[in-house]
């Protein structure tokens, strides 16, 4: 991670910056806490803390003339940097007035080792917990983002592509059934075109409705039932109450096309093929099910995309969200996606 950055200065400006009252205010109070040491006469207490406060004030004054005059070139580095200098400087400029200070009200006062240790470290710690704690949050929210703009990009590597197998495939299937027969081919023609109706906004968009991503799979799915024929059934079931929740697009073909390549390609016979919606208090879980030939245990949910679906889900929704892919004791193969019921925000 490069330390420098643009958030440094403005951390920098929020942790040691402050408005015209609060500075009365701290100043009152300084005021306050040594006229009541002069007149309990601890006139040590008054040197000491002086000693501390100077690099400290002296620190703040320079990290935000940096932050100010220099934020474009000042980053965590020069912050601390100028922590550093400032608190070493004004431990050592405070040490001669300390002695002074004692000197003129008739004590020793405390050893200088111990001063300049008590003066730096104050101000490393009172200063430099909140700056370290401001990185890391800042470095957090840089790895976040670039792992958004990761994702973004994949998304975006996946919505502008079309499978070339998937195009060739149907039009082989429709330029065969235009000799075999015309009327099934018309009808492929028309799902084709459906199909590509609802996926190119998607390709041009970052987010989409759980209806449009349901009539995308049944175009997709009614594709694939004219070219296996009988040996495809399906069924889908999206409650007209939720049609219009955003949801990341193409996150539910990933799962529909999984079930026709695990589910129908690799078993002889007719498979159902079944996609459904429905709300449980704050969530709504989707299932997508297929009773074909399944997943072998080694290989279950390590795909490619479903892996990318994980990744998605946990940048967009944290915690909220939740994807399973399991075999019932039915024999019927599951891929289960819990998502929250609120507005999301996507990636850019």
């Amino acid at each position: 991670m490069n330390p420098r950055d643009d958030t440094a200065a403005a951390a920098v400006r929020r942790l040691y910056g402050c408005s015209a009252r609060q500075g009365m205010l701290s100043l009152v109070h300084l005021c306050v806490f040594v006229a009541g040491a002069a007149w309990l006469q601890r006139y040590s207490l008054i040197g000491l803390f002086a000693a501390i406060l100077a690099p400290m004030l002296l620190a703040c004054a320079l990290l935000l003339l940096g932050a100010r005059v220099f934020a474009s070139r000042f980053g965590w580095r020069e912050a601390w940097g100028a922590l550093v200098f400032a608190s070493t400087a004004g431990s050592l400029a405070a040490l001669p007035a300390y002695r002074a200070w004692m000197t003129a009200h008739g004590s020793s006062g405390l050893p200088n080792l111990q001063v300049l240790a008590c003066a730096f470290g104050i101000s490393i710690l009172v200063l430099g917990l909140p700056l370290r704690q401001a990185q890391v949050r800042a470095h957090a929210q840089q790895l976040a983002e670039l792992r958004h703009a990761v994702l973004a990009a994949e998304l975006k590597a996946l919505q502008a592509q079309v499978e070339p197998h998937f195009l060739y495939n149907t039009l082989a299937n429709t330029r065969y059934l235009a000799r075999q027969d015309p009327e099934r081919a018309a009808q492929m023609l028309e799902h084709l075109i459906a199909y590509l109706h609802s996926a190119l906004p998607d390709m041009r968009s970052r987010d989409s409705t759980l209806g449009r991503e349901f009539d995308l799979a049944g175009h997709y799915l009614a594709l694939m039932a004219i070219r296996f024929g009988e040996r495809l059934r399906y069924r889908l079931d999206c409650p007209p109450g939720l049609a219009g929740m955003p949801v990341p697009p193409l996150l539910l073909m990933t799962l529909v096309e999984n079930a026709v390549k695990h589910g129908v390609e690799r078993k002889p016979g007719a498979v159902s093929v079944t996609l459904d919606a429905q709300r449980a208090g704050a969530a709504v879980t989707i299932v997508v099910g297929d009773d074909g030939a399944g997943l072998v245990d080694a290989a279950l949910g390590s795909g490619v995309g479903l892996r990318n679906l994980r990744q998605r889900l946990a940048a967009l929704y944290g915690g909220r969200a939740a994807f399973d892919l399991r075999r019932t004791s039915g024999g019927i193969t599951e891929a289960v996606l819990t998502l929250p019921c609120m507005k999301l925000e996507m990636a850019a």
